[in-house]
């Protein structure tokens, strides 16, 4: 396992419709790095965000897409999502406010 630290956690937010009507519910959506896990991301974002307190943590492995280039076949690499639910007394995260 890598040395991770919580910087390294999120990678960036993902922004979908779907992840837009999650946030009327204080669920938020990132990408976040293979390896870690549950508690380093609930670590992670009560760190880089001030005045979050993290509820519940789920997260998704996705496995790379099959790719081809001529007659070779290859993967896209695998990723990591995770989506964050925080308390109700909790600030919400500023980079989703203005979207």
């Amino acid at each position: 396992m890598a040395d991770l630290k919580y910087y390294d956690i999120i990678q960036k937010p993902i922004i979908t419709e779907k992840s837009m009507l999650a946030m009327e519910e204080k669920k938020y959506t990132f990408a976040v790095h293979p390896d870690a896990t549950k508690g380093q991301i609930k670590d992670a974002v009560e760190k880089l965000f001030e005045g979050t307190k993290v509820a519940k943590v789920n997260t998704m492995n996705l496995d790379g897409k099959i790719r081809r280039r001529g007659r070779t076949f290859g993967r896209t690499a695998k990723t990591k999502k995770a989506i964050v639910k925080l308390t109700e007394d909790s600030k919400d995260i500023e980079i989703f406010e203005g979207l």
